[in-house]
C-alpha cells in the first residue's frame, strides 16, 4: 500500500475524505479499528469506519486503502456499504484511545492520551500504532503548562491487554503472528465454544484465510454460528473458488440466502464457479489471475505480481488478453511466466514475449488430466480457456493438491509425517 508520509497521527485523519480511484468521494473518516496486542506490542490497525453520503458509518479494510496522503485517503473502490459493528476484540481509536489515562514506564508519571500515530510496517502492507503523544500530569486545570512529549507505543502502561485469562483477546494475541494454516490448525483442536469465540473476534479477511485452511466440517460450523450479513462478508474476502467450495456444502436455501447477500460480482464469480463440476478445471480454479491486455509493459506486469495478496501460484503467470481483462476475459492470447518477465526490459510489451504454444485447459477436463498438464510442463498454475477463446480462470497446483490428498488430511498433524498407509487420492488413475 502506498502511503505519502511514513507517519500519519490519528487526529490529523478525523474528517478526512475518502476517495475511489476515479476521484468521487466515498465519505469521511470518522475513526480508526486496531485490535490491542498481549504485553507492549504496538496494535495492528484493521480498518477505518468511514461516514458515507446517507450518513451511514461502514467499515473500511487497510487491504482495500491504496493511499493516506495530502489530507485524503484513496481506496481500491471496492466498498461494502454494510453499516459498521464494533466487535468485542477491537478498539476505537479515537472513541476508546484519546484522553485515556496512562502511566509512563520509566518515571511512573501518569499522563493523558492526546493522540497516536501510525506507520505502515517495511515491506508490508500492515499499520501499527506506533507513538504515543502524551501531556504529563493528572490533567486539571494547570494540564495546559504540563510537559507534552511523544513517546514510544512501549514506553507506556494502560492499553495493551493483560497476559494473563482465557477470553478470546488473549487467545487472538497468542496466534496473530501464526501462519492461517498454523491458525486453523490451533483452531481445529479447541473446543466448538472456544473456536466460535476466535473465529467471532478474528477480522474479515483473517478469518477468510483461516477458514481456506479448515476442514469442512469446521468451515461449515463456523460460518453458520456467523451472522449472516458477516458470513456474506467472509465469503466475499476468501478466494472465489473456496467460497463456492464451502457455499456447495450448505443446504440449498441458505446457500442462495448468502450469495444474494454478497455483492454482486463476488456473488457472479462465485455462482460461476458452482456451475461447474466440482473435480473438473473449472471446479478447481480461481476467477481471479493476473491478466493484461496486449499493450501492457514486463514493467506492468511486475508490479501486478508485486501484489502481496497474491499466491505465489497465481503470481508466477500472467495471462495476456484482449479486452475485457477480468474473467471471462476477451480473447485469450497466451500465457507469460514470471521469469521470462526477469529477463526482458521493464518498456517490452507482453504482447511481444508471450507463450501461446501452451495450449489452455477446457473448463470440462478432469482432475487426473489437469494433474498430468502442470506435471508434464512444469508449471504451478494453467489457464483455463472456454470454447469461444475466453479466458475463465486459473487452476493452481495448491487446489490440485487439496483434490489429491486424503479428505482428512488438513486434520492430521500439520507437521507429521504420512505412514506408508498414505496413496494420494486418483494415484491408481490412467493419466
Amino acid at each position: 500500500m502506498a502511503s505519502g508520509a511514513s507517519r500519519v497521527f490519528i487526529s490529523h485523519l478525523s474528517g478526512v475524505a475518502v476517495f475511489d480511484p476515479n476521484g468521487d468521494q466515498v465519505g469521511r473518516v470518522r475513526d480508526l479499528v486496531v485490535i490491542l496486542r498481549v504485553g507492549g506490542r504496538p496494535p495492528r490497525v484493521l480498518g477505518l469506519v468511514v461516514e458515507v453520503v446517507s450518513r451511514r458509518r461502514i467499515f473500511l479494510p487497510m487491504s482495500r486503502v491504496t493511499g493516506v496522503e495530502s489530507g485524503q485517503v484513496i481506496t481500491t473502490g471496492v466498498v461494502n456499504m454494510r453499516r459498521f459493528e464494533q466487535r468485542a476484540s477491537e478498539t476505537l481509536v479515537l472513541g476508546e484511545l484519546l484522553d485515556r489515562r496512562v502511566r509512563l514506564v520509566d518515571s511512573g508519571e501518569e499522563a493523558t492520551v492526546l493522540d497516536v500515530a501510525m506507520s505502515q510496517l517495511p515491506a508490508r502492507r500492515d499499520w501499527e500504532i506506533d507513538k504515543v503523544f502524551v501531556r504529563k500530569g493528572k490533567g486539571g486545570a494547570l494540564r495546559r503548562r504540563a510537559e507534552a512529549l511523544t513517546v514510544e507505543w512501549s514506553a507506556v502502561t494502560g492499553f495493551s491487554l493483560e497476559e494473563h485469562g482465557q477470553g478470546a483477546e488473549s487467545l487472538l494475541a497468542a496466534f496473530e503472528q501464526l501462519r492461517p494454516a498454523d491458525l486453523a490448525n490451533a483452531l481445529h483442536h479447541l473446543s466448538a465454544k472456544r473456536r466460535s469465540e476466535v473465529a467471532a473476534a478474528l477480522d474479515d479477511d483473517r478469518l477468510a484465510d483461516v477458514l481456506e485452511e479448515l476442514p469442512e466440517d469446521d468451515q461449515v460450523e463456523i460460518l453458520g454460528k456467523l451472522k449472516e450479513e458477516r458470513a456474506a462478508d467472509v465469503l466475499e474476502a476468501m478466494d472465489p473458488d473456496d467460497a463456492a467450495d464451502l457455499l456447495s456444502e450448505l443446504p440449498e436455501d441458505e446457500k442462495e440466502r448468502l450469495l444474494t447477500l454478497m455483492q454482486p460480482g463476488d456473488a457472479a464469480d462465485v455462482r460461476r464457479l458452482l456451475s461447474y463440476e466440482e473435480r473438473t478445471a473449472g471446479g478447481l480454479m480461481t476467477t481471479e489471475p493476473v491478466v493484461l491486455q496486449p499493450d501492457a509493459t514486463v514493467a506492468d506486469a511486475l508490479a501486478r505480481v508485486r501484489n502481496p495478496d497474491l499466491s505465489p501460484a497465481l503470481a508466477a503467470q500472467v495471462y495476456v488478453c484482449r479486452p475485457p481483462d477480468e474473467t471471462p476475459t476477451g480473447k485469450y492470447l497466451g500465457t507469460l511466466h514470471f521469469q521470462r518477465l526477469l529477463r526482458d526490459p521493464p518498456f517490452t510489451l507482453v504482447s511481444s514475449i508471450v507463450d501461446s504454444d501452451l495450449l489452455p485447459l477446457p473448463p470440462d477436463t478432469p482432475l487426473t488430466a489437469v494433474t498430468s498438464y502442470l506435471a508434464t510442463y512444469n508449471m504451478v498454475s494453467a489457464p483455463v480457456v472456454d470454447e469461444n477463446g475466453s479466458l475463465l480462470g486459473a487452476v493452481t497446483v495448491d487446489d490440485v493438491l487439496d483434490h489429491l490428498l486424503p479428505d482428512d488430511w488438513r486434520e492430521r498433524e500439520l507437521h507429521g509425517t504420512p505412514g506408508p498407509e498414505f496413496e494420494p487420492e486418483g494415484a491408481d488413475d490412467e493419466w
